[in-house]
């Protein structure tokens, strides 16, 4: 079997596969991107069908390239980022190579680099840098058996609702996908429960400038650490219909039913916590200080942005808040659905290498591994807020091929010292 030689191999070819290649590229370094499906196939096959950008098209975008298919201040749907990536790599001339899947990795013995196993052959490589993000494997939690009377499925194979049978739906997890598919389910007119777990939820727009911005400014996209007991805590922010703040009391006006977070199910009835009030308050607390910030940085700098006092209007408690449902019987209340938000687990089984802790995460500083040789792109604050963004993950790449760059030159000086040894120059 034929082995074929590469310095840096980057497996995975969404926003961090293509950041990384730009910047190796800008350092000369030899490089292979390899993608088991296509480009940024989990935009196009990994979202439901009416998704748009959480973020603006002027924000959430590499620095090289516009989106043309929406203005600045627009949200591209789904497909049209995809497109963006695909015509991204165009630009960069990135070496891609799709429909391969990479199996195992490990490090090559008494020798430096590692032997990549793929479906296409052998590849040894000097540096490996795992650009799959964190969000890898859809997570149900093992609430509800697989035999129950409800059809149930992740929020990562929900496409549209006409896709789920007849009937109510209860959708688990309040974050931004959560928040979203329960908005567009109970806009079909369909009977909706939200079980909403910690969130926050911050302003979609506040005085003229959407929060991306406001983050910005703030300098809040660069904090390298979430503050203690919020490392899992979700954000519900939408870029649906054109932008909106998140609104879980204008969810229940509107006919949908929230509930705290799922705890048990037995016998076809569904158990829930008590904390849906707490939560609730918890993600208006978070939307206040929020404006706080905001109206503290428009004063402090003068600013000419319009006041907003209507933002700060804290809709009345609904009675599903005031008196709230505790248990719910599926059968009863017509639920034939659940749609499980509930994030992704990581999934790194393939990089056989010793670059992760006991509960399998990866031990790294800013990407770089614990490992010499292996890099990790896309991870949730990997260096700061913003790691998991379109740009940020854009500036965590220039590190590693910045970091990739410098080991290179004590490299080629060894090399050059051994020449030199040859030659007699001692």
């Amino acid at each position: 079997m034929t082995t074929e030689t590469i310095d840096t191999l980057v497996v995975g070819a969404g926003q961090a596969g293509l950041a990384m290649s730009e910047h190796l590229s800008r350092h000369e370094i030899d490089h292979l991107v390899l993608e088991k499906d296509r480009i940024a196939e989990k935009w196009r096959s990994g979202r439901w069908d009416s998704l748009v950008a959480n973020g603006p098209a002027w924000h959430d975008r590499l620095p090289g390239l516009e989106f043309d298919c929406v203005g600045p201040d627009g949200f591209p749907a789904k497909e049209a980022i995809a497109d963006y990536f695909v015509r991204y790599a165009e630009q960069i001339n990135a070496p891609i190579r799709c429909g391969v899947t990479v199996t195992r990795a490990e490090r090559r013995a008494g020798q430096p680099g590692f032997i990549v196993e793929t479906s296409a052959g052998r590849i040894e490589a000097r540096n490996i840098v795992s650009a799959t993000g964190a969000f890898q494997r859809p997570v149900i939690p093992p609430v509800v058996p697989d035999d129950a009377p409800v059809k149930q499925i992740h929020s990562f194979d929900y496409r549209n609702p006409d896709q789920l049978p007849a009937g109510a739906v209860l959708v688990v997890g309040a974050g931004s996908s959560g928040a979203q598919i329960a908005d567009e389910l109970m806009r079909k007119g369909r009977k909706v429960y939200l079980s909403a777990g910690p969130h926050d939820r911050p302003p979609r727009r506040y005085r003229g400038r959407d929060f991306c911005w406001w983050l910005g400014v703030l300098g809040l996209w660069d904090i390298a650490a979430p503050s203690p007991g919020t490392e899992h805590v979700t954000i519900a922010v939408s870029g649906a219909e054109g932008g909106r703040t998140v609104d879980f009391r204008q969810f229940a006006a509107g006919g949908m039913t929230l509930t705290g977070m799922t705890e048990r199910y037995e016998n076809g009835v569904l158990t829930f916590a008590a904390d849906l009030a707490d939560n609730i308050a918890a993600g208006d607390a978070s939307y206040l200080a929020m404006l706080d910030l905001a109206d503290a940085y428009v004063e402090r700098n003068g600013l000419d942005l319009p006041e907003e006092p209507e933002a700060r209007r804290i809709g009345p408690d609904p009675a599903c808040m005031t008196d709230p449902v505790r248990r719910l019987d599926l059968a009863e209340a017509g639920v034939s659905s659940i749609i499980w938000a509930t994030g992704y687990a990581r999934d790194f089984g393939w990089l056989k290498v010793d670059a992760f802790d006991e509960s399998g995460a990866p031990r790294h500083q800013r990407g770089v591994s614990s490992e010499p040789g292996v890099f990790f792109l896309g991870l949730p604050w990997q260096s700061r807020r913003g790691s998991t963004f379109i740009w940020g993950v854009w500036h965590d790449a220039k590190h590693l091929a910045d970091h990739i760059a410098t080991q290179r030159t004590y490299l080629d000086y060894h090399a050059a010292a051994q020449r030199r040894t040859g030659q007699q120059w001692t």
